[in-house]
């Protein structure tokens, strides 16, 4: 079967250390599915834009593309900024818009590895208050959808599960490690960035986790992340029985 061109769209940084992550997880994702052709682009702060590569791709002869969000919720770059990029698109090329990451129990299982990485013991889980440590968005829906999961995360053992964000409404992390230090039954206080990439935010909710017993590290290129990527990949590539439908008339998937 004819597979299309799997493009990830990151949001690019001027920090070095995003790119860095975006690349090592694309390696991953490459290493999960040999023969693929993964090609990775940023919205800004990279010379490897998304116009650039497209008109590569066409220019190369290559008329399929799955375009894949490196997002965690559907916020404005989801709903805005990559479907207006795409429309921009060159003619010749067919575009399929994956779903975002989250949320999913990949990510999640993602999440858990990272604290158990930073030294948190599974065995302390019944007893540590964690806060999910969101960017952030203007968007109802996704801060919504950041705290349905930190409700559902609280459902598989851990003491209270706390969301936070570096750009939104309060709380910030720093509110939650102290909200948390005070609830019942909580020894230690963990902080699990949810967010993708290395950059000014998560710097942000490092600084914020300053008095936090654990801080992991960004999920990055963490297996299951590569995983859901390639799931959200197979997903846009087999939704429909026949070959993609011009940019214009393919909405992003929900």
């Amino acid at each position: 079967m004819h597979r299309p061109v799997l493009l990830v769209i990151a949001h690019g940084s001027r920090d070095p250390r995003h790119a860095e992550t975006v690349h090592a997880l694309v390696r991953r994702v490459r290493s999960l599915r040999p023969g693929l052709r993964v090609e990775t682009a940023f919205l800004d702060f990279d010379a490897a834009t998304v116009p650039r590569v497209l008109e590569r791709l066409a220019a190369e002869g290559v008329r399929d593309v799955v375009a894949l969000p490196l997002l965690l919720t559907r916020a404005f770059h989801a709903k805005a900024d990559i479907p207006a990029v795409l429309r921009g698109a060159p003619a010749c090329l067919r575009i399929r818009t994956a779903a975002v990451l989250g949320p999913s129990p990949l990510l999640m299982a993602a999440l858990e590895l990272r604290l158990h990485e930073a030294g948190l013991d599974p065995a302390d889980k019944s007893s540590t208050g964690v806060v999910l440590a969101s960017a952030g968005s203007s968007d109802p829906e996704a801060i919504a959808v950041i705290a349905d999961i930190a409700r559902e995360w609280r459902h598989t053992g851990w003491c209270a599960v706390r969301p936070a964000f570096a750009s939104a409404p309060l709380p910030r992390t720093e509110d939650a490690v102290r909200a948390l230090r005070a609830e019942p039954g909580v020894r230690r206080v963990a902080v699990a960035p949810y967010v993708i990439a290395p950059g000014f935010l998560p710097d942000r909710i490092a600084r914020g986790a300053a008095d936090a017993d654990v801080l992991a590290d960004v999920l990055g290129p963490a297996p299951t992340v590569a995983r859901l990527l390639v799931r959200r990949y197979d997903e846009a590539h087999l939704s429909g029985t026949g070959p993609a439908a011009p940019l214009a008339r393919t909405p992003a998937l929900a």
